[in-house]
This record gives C-alpha cells, structure tokens and sequence, in this order.
C-alpha cells in the first residue's frame, strides 16, 4: 500500500497550503527591505547626481524612494503578520500529519490494544488545534478564510478514508508503509535541504568575504590618499550588511548541523526498525520517529547548535 500527502485530511492541505504562502510572503519582503537598502545605497555613491533646475538631484531622489520603500515594506509586513501565520500554519501541518501517520500505523498512543482509537485520535487533534487557536492559528472549520474551500474546511474527515484501509492492514504492511513514505521519505528530504543549506552557505559566505576584502583594499587605499572611496565603501559594507543578514535570517548554517543530525537519528531508527523492532514495540518506535521530525525537534536543535 501507498500512503501519500494526499491521502491526509483536508484540515492539513488547508495549512500547508497556508503556510507555503505565507512563508513566500515573508522571505519576499525581507528580501525587498535589504535589496532596497542596497540600491538606496548605490544610488547615493553615484557621483551623478542629474540635477535639474538649481538644486534638484533626481538620482538622490531616487535613493530617497528607494529607502521610502523599505519603510513601505516593513509598515506593510507589519500589518500583515506574514510570518507569524507561516509558523503557526506550518506547525499546525506538521501536527495534523503526524498524529495521523500514527494513527493509521498503530503508533502510541493509538496502538493495536487502545479501545475506540478513532475517539481518542479526534479528541488528541482538537485538544492540539485548540492550543494552536489559543496562540493564533485561525482553524478555516470555525472562521473560513485564506485559502479555505467553504465545502471542505469545515466538513472534511479528520480520519480519511486511506487511514482507515492502513490501519486495518496486517503489521507487515503498516510496517513496510510508514517506513518507505513516512520515514525514508522525510529522511530524504532532510538530506537534500542539507545539501541546499551546504551550498547556499559557501555562495554566501564567499560573497560576503569578497565584498569585505574589495571593503578592506579600498580602506587602505584611503589611509594612504591613494583614493577618495568613501561613497564606494559606503556601498560595499551595505551589501556585506545586506548579504549576512540575508544568511542569518535563512539559517543557513544551524540548519546544517540540525538536518544532518536528524537524517542521522532518522537513519539509525531505519536499522532498528527493519531489524530489531518487533510488533509490541512498534507503537514507541514510531511515536519516538515522529519526535524526531518534528519541527519543535529541529528547533531545538537549531538552538543549540547555533
């Protein structure tokens, strides 16, 4: 059997979907503010200024809406709260898929023995999505909105119909199942977004050293009157400025750390399960997997590995 995002409940494709705008959102204008930034600082190095009349400078103008738009960019993210949605919209998701990946494999605390695991399954998703509304998820079944579809955000099954068929099938199958899409797939996705974090960190960190370095001649160059390079300086530690915080706001390099030692964690329960994990065990190996990719998981270890 195939289980897939799919075939999950319609509450998550709602919050994923949500999350994914709102992230794009927010990674957009912080990209405008700092690219804004720059320009406002290349357009006043310019040594042309273009005046017209007596004292006009049309390309100080510039440079003046350029720095108007960055305070544009920031009133209006603001208002927005564009990033604050993506988190709570994406931990809603990841709450949504994992509780019901557990449900569907048997995973604690909806294991083989529980009696009326699909009450108990509705009662642990409300009781999660109502901590979630207190700190200002907005639930699309109470308040449809940003993304909603009116005939499915509030009627949509929280136990669809392929958790059902995984979770009537034998051991083997659930086992074979939740380990290819559940564990290796996400053991996989860790690894790539690894080796995206590896590549963008050497193209940012080789920018930001070269900007400083052209920073650094320049700088000499002045101490000894070789060159009046001030607006350029100007200019280049703007964009080393522009660069690191653009590094630092993506996490980058924590995130390095984090993944690898998630795809590592994730690769040792592989083993176990394929090898020593027997049927009474089961339940706590995939509540413990899905401890591991959760983002509160990786969070903490961003913290700590930073």
């Amino acid at each position: 059997m195939v289980f897939r995002n799919a075939d999950l409940p319609v509450l998550f494709h709602h919050a994923d979907g949500v999350a994914i705008r709102r992230q794009r959102q927010a990674v957009n204008a912080t990209r405008r503010q700092l690219l804004l930034l720059v320009l406002g600082a290349l357009l006043t190095s310019l040594p042309w200024h273009g005046t017209v009349g007596d004292s006009f400078q049309i390309v100080s103008a510039l440079g003046a809406l350029a720095y108007a738009g960055v305070l544009l960019v920031t009133f209006r993210s603001a208002g927005q709260r564009a990033k604050s949605h993506w988190q709570l919209n994406r931990s809603a998701a990841e709450f949504i898929k994992s509780l019901s990946w557990r449900y569907a494999v048997h995973g604690a605390p909806f294991d083989s023995g529980v009696a009326g695991a699909a009450d108990l399954f509705a009662s642990r998703m409300e009781a999660g999505l109502a901590e979630l509304r207190k700190v200002g998820w907005e639930d699309p079944r109470e308040n449809p909105g940003e993304g909603a579809d009116p005939g499915q955000g509030a009627t949509g099954e929280l136990i669809t119909p392929a958790m059902r068929v995984l979770r009537d099938k034998p051991f083997s199958a659930r086992k074979e199942t939740y380990v290819r899409d559940r564990l290796i797939e996400q053991r996989n996705w860790y690894h790539r977004r690894t080796v995206v974090s590896r590549r963008a960190t050497t193209l940012w960190s080789a920018t930001i050293a070269l900007l400083t370095l052209l920073a650094l001649l320049l700088a000499v160059l002045r101490t000894f009157s070789v060159t009046d390079s001030g607006a350029v300086l100007g200019l280049l530690s703007a964009s080393a400025a522009a660069c690191l915080a653009w590094s630092e706001i993506r996490r980058h390099q924590p995130l390095i750390s984090a993944h690898s030692l998630v795809e590592e964690d994730l690769a040792a329960m592989h083993t176990a399960m394929e090898t020593m994990v027997t049927e009474q065990q089961w339940a706590n190996a995939v509540y413990e997997t899905e401890r591991i990719v959760s983002p509160q998981h990786t969070d903490w270890l961003v913290r700590h590995r930073s």
